[in-house]
């Protein structure tokens, strides 16, 4: 990957508990999405449990609590990484643009994203801003509707954005996918 090292940034992120502690909005249900969480495939469980034999990775994750796609994802992305112990840490995408703007989806900033670095801070994967059956369904308005100064974009995107919640599912409905694509990017590196 072509990105930034990001070693320099280790020490500006906070832990995911800070993360926790200070968040302003939507704290409620980011918590009850944290203690939703449940392993529901046993490989995947294994698979995270035999990562904390590792010590050459780390996360880096980019995230704002206003973000629904956080408060959905990210309870699921810190309870693996702690089984697996792999160290998590947070920018907060406000303070650090220009983290974000290395990693933009679709030319614009959706968060969160998963950043996996080796210990030196060397990029070696990613994962974001949401699993890919919902993601689908923004890749294909923003290919069918590319004009955000259209009179009926705001509509079009409040039926997409609809779409992608129910793609997203009840509770936990979408957890194990999140475990999955975490799963597939941590194999490969």
């Amino acid at each position: 990957m072509a990105k930034n090292n990001l070693a320099h940034k280790w020490e500006q992120a906070i832990t995911p508990q800070q993360f926790m502690d200070g968040m302003t909005k939507n704290k409620e249900t980011f918590h009850d999405n944290y203690q939703l969480f449940n392993w529901t495939d046993l490989e995947d469980h294994e698979f995270f449990k035999m990562l904390s034999h590792r010590d050459d990775l780390r996360s880096l994750i980019i995230a704002a609590d206003w973000c629904g796609d956080v408060v959905r994802n990210i309870p699921v992305v810190f309870r693996a990484f702690e089984e697996a112990s792999l160290p998590t840490k947070v920018l907060i995408m406000e303070e650090h643009l220009d983290v974000m703007d290395e990693y933009l989806t679709m030319g614009g900033r959706s968060i969160p994203v998963v950043i996996i670095t080796d210990t030196g801070g060397h990029v070696l994967g990613q994962w974001g801003p949401r699993p890919e059956h919902v993601q689908e369904l923004m890749v294909a308005f923003r290919e069918e509707n590319p004009d955000r100064e259209a009179p009926d974009y705001k509509d079009k995107m409040a039926v997409v954005r609809q779409a992608m919640m129910d793609r997203y599912g009840e509770g936990s409905a979408s957890h194990a996918m999140v475990i999955r694509e975490l799963r597939e990017v941590l194999s490969g590196v």
